[in-house]
C-alpha cells in the first residue's frame, strides 16, 4: 500500500494531515488547562484515537481529573463524570429497569430501562479504586464489548464509546485493587508525577485567579470516528508486529525466552491484549508523527504505557522495589528489532 492510499479514510473523511492537524488542536486545548504532564495528554489523545481506555493513576491534586474534564470539554461528545465511592452499585453507573406509567395516562405500567452514566461517549470515571469490586466489575462488558446487558437484553453503547478512569496509588487508604481482568482492558496505563517548580507556580497562579477560560470544542463524534477508523487502517509490516509480539512473549515468565528479570520478578505476564495494545496505540503514533506505516519505534514509544499494567509482579518483587517499567525497560533492551 502506497504512502498516498494510506490517507484515505473507509469513508472519505478524513486525510493524514487532516488527522494530525486535528490531532494537535485536540492536545493543544486540553494543554491550555493543564500545566506539565505532557506525557499523560499525549498517552490520553492516543488512548481516544485509538478507540480504546486510558487508566490514569498519581496521588491526589496532580490533575487527573482535570485533564480527563478538560478532554471532555475540548470534545463536542457526551460525557458523564461518576465518583466512584465504597457504596456505589453496578446499577448506579450500568442502569437499571424501571417501573414507569404509561404514556397515555392510564393506570397501566411498564418496565422501561433507564440508562446510566456509561450511556455516553466519553465516561470519567473518578478514583475508580474507591469502589468494590463487584462495582469495578460492571464495566467489563462495557469496555471490551460497547454493550450493556441487564437481564436478558443487550444495550450497545454510543459509538466513539471511551473510559478516563483516574485512581490514587493502591498505597493509599480506602483504596481496592483493581481486577487484573479490568485493569487488561485499559490501553494504556498513564502516570502522573509531581510538577517541578515552574509548573506548581504555574498552576498555583491559574488556578486561584478566577475561573479558568472555557476550552474550544475541537472535534465531534463523527470526526473522532473517521479518526478511530483511519489510525486502525495503517499498514503494519509482519515483522514489526512480530516484534511487538516478542516483547510481549519476553515477559512470560514461564517461557524460555524470557527476560532474566521476568522470571525472577514477574508472577505474571501480559496477555495477548498487550501485543494488541502496542500496536493500536503504535498505529495512532505513527500517524501523529507523519509516518505511512507502523515502526519499530512506534512500538517502543508506547511499550511501558501498553505493558506497565499488564504485569503482575512476585511479593518478592513489590518487597525488594521493582518496578513494572524497570522490567518492561530491560526488556526493550534485550528484545532484538529484526529486518524484514
Amino acid at each position: 500500500m502506497s504512502a498516498g492510499s494510506i490517507g484515505a479514510d473507509p469513508e472519505g473523511l478524513l486525510t493524514p494531515d487532516r488527522f494530525q492537524q486535528v490531532a494537535q488542536e485536540i492536545e493543544n486545548a486540553v494543554g491550555a488547562a493543564i500545566i506539565g504532564q505532557r506525557d499523560a495528554v499525549r498517552g490520553t489523545l492516543l488512548c481516544l484515537l485509538g478507540g480504546g481506555h486510558a487508566l490514569l493513576e498519581g496521588v491526589p491534586g496532580l490533575g487527573k481529573t482535570t485533564m480527563a474534564r478538560a478532554f471532555a470539554s475540548g470534545l463536542s461528545l457526551e460525557h458523564r463524570r461518576v465518583q466512584f465511592t465504597p457504596d456505589l452499585m453496578p446499577a448506579d453507573i450500568t442502569g437499571t429497569t424501571v417501573l414507569t406509567q404509561d404514556d397515555g395516562g392510564g393506570a397501566g405500567a411498564q418496565l422501561r430501562f433507564q440508562p446510566g452514566p456509561l450511556f455516553a461517549n466519553l465516561v470519567v470515571a473518578d478514583e475508580i479504586n474507591r469502589a468494590a469490586p463487584r462495582t469495578q466489575s460492571a464495566l467489563l462488558e462495557a469496555m471490551q464489548e460497547q454493550t450493556v446487558t441487564i437481564g436478558t437484553v443487550t444495550h450497545p453503547l454510543p459509538q466513539p464509546f471511551t473510559v478516563l478512569a483516574t485512581q490514587n496509588p493502591v498505597e493509599m487508604r480506602g483504596t481496592y485493587p483493581l481486577p487484573e481482568a479490568e485493569l487488561d482492558r485499559f490501553l494504556l496505563k498513564l502516570l502522573f508525577t509531581f510538577p517541578d517548580e515552574a509548573e506548581l507556580t504555574e498552576t498555583v497562579t491559574r488556578t486561584t485567579a478566577g475561573a479558568p477560560p472555557a476550552l474550544p470544542q475541537v472535534a465531534d463524534a463523527a470526526t473522532l470516528n473517521a479518526m478511530i477508523r483511519l489510525a486502525r487502517s495503517v499498514p503494519a509490516a509482519h515483522h514489526v508486529i512480530g516484534y511487538a509480539s516478542r516483547l510481549v512473549l519476553a515477559l512470560q515468565p514461564d517461557r524460555d525466552d524470557a527476560t532474566e528479570l521476568a522470571r525472577r520478578w514477574i508472577q505474571l505476564g501480559p496477555s495477548p491484549r498487550g501485543a494488541q495494545a502496542l500496536c493500536v496505540a503504535g498505529r495512532v503514533t505513527a500517524l501523529l508523527e507523519g509516518r505511512a506505516n507502523l515502526a519499530f519505534e512506534d512500538i517502543r514509544a508506547v511499550a511501558l504505557p501498553a505493558l506497565r499494567h499488564r504485569l503482575l509482579l512476585s511479593f518478592e518483587a513489590e518487597r525488594e522495589g521493582v518496578t513494572a517499567d524497570a522490567i518492561v525497560a530491560d526488556a526493550l533492551e534485550r528484545v532484538v528489532a529484526e529486518a524484514a
